[in-house]
C-alpha cells in the first residue's frame, strides 16, 4: 500500500473556514497530514468536522485567529506543536479582495489588502519558521496570484499589489533558508469558484454577478474556474517530499487563462 504523500507531516493552514482554505484542508487530511486549520471565522470548526466526516481517521484541530497579528498567530502555531509535534508546513492561504477605482480607493482598503495578505503571510511565516528550523526543515506554500505579477484588472489596485509582493518574499525567504531545508514556493491562482469571488463579483456587476462569474470562465481556455480542492492539490505537491528540489518557484494554476494574446484572433 502506498503510504499518503503527507502522512505523518504536521501543517498549519490559514484561510481555512472556506474557499481555497477549506479546500486546501481537504485535500491536505485526504493525503493523511495533521492538521491546523486557522481562520478568523468561527466557521472554521463547522468546516473542520466536515472534513472529520470525509476522512474519520483525520486528525485536526481549528484555531480562531487574525492572520494579521502576530500574537495570535504565534499562539495558532503553539497551538499546532502542543497538538501533534513541530509544524513541517505552512500553507499561507488567508487573502482578501475589494474592489475600488484607484483615485477613490480609501486608505483603509489599501491598508486592509496589506495587513492580511502582506502581514498575514508575514506573520504565519515567522511563526511557523522556528519550528521546522528545530525540526530539521520544513516547507512554506504561500498563495500569491497570477493578479499583479501577471495580468490586472481595473480596480485591482491594492490586491495587485499585495499579491505581486508576495512572489518577492517567496524568493526571499526560498534563498534564505535553503541551506536549512525549509523550502519556500508560491502558488499563482487565476479564479477559482469561492466566496471572494462571488463577492468580487458582485462588486463587479450588483444586477448580475454570475454574468460576471460566467465571463470570466469564457476567457479560460478550459472554459471553467478551478474547484477548491485543485489548488489542495498543487499546495500538498509543493508541501510534500515530492517536490523536495522545488523553492522559490512560481507555480500558475489558471487552465490557461494567461494564455492566450486575444480573444478574437485565432482558428478556433
Amino acid at each position: 500500500m502506498v503510504q499518503p504523500k503527507l502522512e505523518g507531516k504536521v501543517a498549519l493552514i490559514t484561510g481555512a473556514a472556506a474557499g481555497l482554505g477549506e479546500g486546501i484542508a481537504e485535500t491536505y487530511a485526504k493525503y493523511g497530514a495533521r492538521i491546523c486549520m486557522v481562520d478568523l471565522s468561527p466557521d472554521v470548526e463547522a468546516t473542520a468536522e466536515r472534513i472529520r466526516g470525509m476522512y474519520p481517521d483525520a486528525r485536526i484541530i481549528t484555531a480562531v485567529a487574525n492572520v494579521a497579528d502576530r500574537a495570535q498567530m504565534d499562539e495558532a502555531a503553539k497551538a499546532t506543536a502542543d497538538a501533534f509535534g513541530p509544524i513541517d508546513i505552512a500553507c499561507c492561504n488567508a487573502g482578501v479582495c475589494r474592489l475600488a477605482p484607484f483615485e477613490q480607493m480609501p486608505d483603509a482598503m489599501r491598508d486592509f489588502h496589506i495587513d492580511v495578505n502582506i502581514k498575514g503571510v508575514w506573520n504565519t511565516c515567522q511563526a511557523t519558521i522556528p519550528y521546522m528550523l528545530s525540526n530539521g526543515g520544513g516547507a512554506i506554500v504561500i498563495a500569491s496570484s497570477v493578479t499583479g505579477d501577471i495580468v490586472a484588472d481595473a480596480g485591482e489596485a491594492a490586491y495587485a499589489m499585495s499579491k505581486a509582493a508576495l512572489v518577492g518574499l517567496t524568493k526571499c525567504l526560498a534563498v534564505e533558508y535553503a541551506d536549512r531545508n525549509i523550502r519556500v514556493n508560491c502558488s499563482q491562482l487565476g479564479y477559482a469558484r469561492t466566496p471572494m469571488v462571488e463577492k468580487m463579483a458582485v462588486e463587479s456587476n450588483p444586477d448580475d454577478p454570475e454574468s460576471a462569474i460566467a465571463d470570466i470562465a469564457v476567457g479560460v481556455p478550459m472554459k471553467r474556474l478551478a474547484r477548491p480542492t485543485e489548488v489542495g492539490e498543487l499546495f500538498a505537491f509543493l508541501g510534500s517530499d515530492e517536490a523536495s528540489y522545488i523553492t522559490g518557484a512560481q507555480v500558475v494554476i489558471d487552465g490557461g487563462s494567461t494564455l492566450p494574446e486575444t480573444m478574437s484572433i485565432g482558428t478556433n
